[in-house]
């Protein structure tokens, strides 16, 4: 029979050379323990979530308006600006981003929205424009500490939400004057109208489809851009939502965000009938799907806690209520889907951070869970705080009415289900 002791001793010594090896050849050791930037990171803006934006969270979602003093504060601290974000991004791990995120949204998704709401016009820029284009409009997207300003992202309509196929807002080229014309209606827009500079996206050949489509800056004060319809909210209601009107709205030509150039080359291989690289809008879904993964996991992480902090001091029939086994697990079962939640959407932030493929619609994955789970969770934390949690003397209704769009916006659960299952099946699901 063979001594255990000496084979666990070979064991661990096979186990001491291979992580040696790997650490000679420059290979990490599998870890999922954040590095020290990652924590510091965590902790500056868990602090300002926690001094600055909770506090404030009840009054600025009564009053449904864009909280501009709190922008300010995170512009003042550093927080709200493109140095933050640029440096977020940085992080080769992918997960910076995504931790930033979860921590600010744990404070409040309203005023979370308010402030990173800008990134995803941000991430059009950065994904699709040139490099003159990056150094141009990015830093007018968010203003300075002394003067804030916001951007905005536009894709969808009255009439195509889910379906960006449907886009009818058009771009057409005016050779004379290098410009282009807009002209469409956008809806759901976050900080539509209100923004210092708007990202469009329309159709410069509506018989291509999607693949027809474009990404436009409109610079500030450009006539035939205007606010349209604002919208009355659910939840999420410090963050600006509106409609955004275009009328012969005319930019200079190097406003088409990667230039005419690539985009006559791009269009070129659609009809000559070779695959074209992801639309426009879908490029800026794909990269930001674990970053809205992030923030759905910040609410449902602030409903828990409060939940699980209410329920082992609440009593009921001489007991504190978390000494109910049904109270009890349900808090259990709600950590475990917030951390199952988290390891997909850490998953897909470092895949894209990394460049692989998601072969299995990895990003979806992850959006589509932390959605979910921040939709049961809010709804098991009301349940547990009882008639407390209905009321909004308690912040978890709040929590409950934001969490709803996560199922919603930037694809519907219904929508990641379909790409998950076209990307595993290899067929087009309908």
């Amino acid at each position: 029979m063979a001594d255990s002791s000496v084979a666990d001793v070979d064991a661990n010594a096979l186990l001491d050379e291979a992580n040696s090896t790997s650490e000679a050849q420059g290979e990490p050791k599998f870890t999922l323990e954040l590095n020290q930037d990652q924590k510091d990171i965590r902790e500056w803006v868990h602090g300002f979530a926690e001094g600055v934006v909770r506090p404030a969270a009840a009054e600025w979602d009564e009053r449904e308006e864009t909280p501009w003093p709190i922008i300010q504060e995170a512009a003042k601290i550093g927080l709200y600006s493109f140095e933050a974000v640029g440096q977020f991004w940085a992080d080769e791990t992918g997960l910076t981003l995504p931790i930033a995120n979860e921590e600010l949204f744990w404070g409040d998704a309203g005023i979370g929205m308010a402030i990173m709401g800008t990134t995803l016009a941000v991430a059009a820029i950065f994904g699709q424009g040139t490099p003159e284009q990056m150094g141009e409009w990015i830093p007018q997207c968010y203003g300075s500490a002394d003067d804030v300003k916001l951007g905005a992202f536009c894709a969808s309509e009255p009439d195509a939400g889910s379906d960006v196929s449907g886009i009818r807002t058009s771009a057409k080229y005016d050779e004379a004057k290098d410009e282009w014309v807009l002209n469409g209606q956008k809806a759901w827009a976050t900080n539509g109208g209100i923004a210092n500079v708007h990202v469009i996206i329309a159709s410069v050949d509506r018989e291509l489809g999607s693949r027809g489509h474009a990404a436009f800056v409109i610079p500030p004060n450009t006539p035939g851009c205007e606010q349209g319809a604002k919208v009355k909210k659910h939840g999420l209601r410090a963050s600006h939502t509106a409609d955004v009107h275009l009328d012969d709205c005319r930019v200079p030509g190097s406003c088409l965000l990667g230039g005419k150039e690539k985009l006559d080359e791009r269009l070129a291989r659609v009809r000559e009938g070779k695959k074209a690289k992801s639309q426009a809008a879908m490029q800026t879904f794909e990269a930001s799907r674990p970053t809205v993964g992030a923030q759905a996991l910040g609410i449902a992480r602030a409903a828990y806690e409060y939940a699980l902090d209410y329920a082992k001091e609440r009593e009921q029939f001489g007991r504190k209520i978390v000494e109910n086994q049904s109270i009890a697990f349900d808090l259990a079962n709600m950590k475990l889907e917030i951390d199952a939640a988290r390891l997909l959407v850490w998953r897909a932030a470092w895949m894209g951070r990394q460049g692989h493929k998601f072969e299995n619609a990895e990003g979806s994955m992850s959006k589509l869970k932390a959605g979910e789970v921040a939709v049961w969770v809010t709804e098991r934390a009301i349940q547990i705080l009882g008639g407390n949690g209905y009321t909004r003397e308690f912040p978890v209704e709040r929590m409950h009415r934001d969490s709803k769009i996560y199922t919603i916006f930037e694809g519907t659960s219904e929508i990641q289900q379909l790409v998950i299952s076209r990307a595993i099946s290899g067929l087009h699901i309908k």
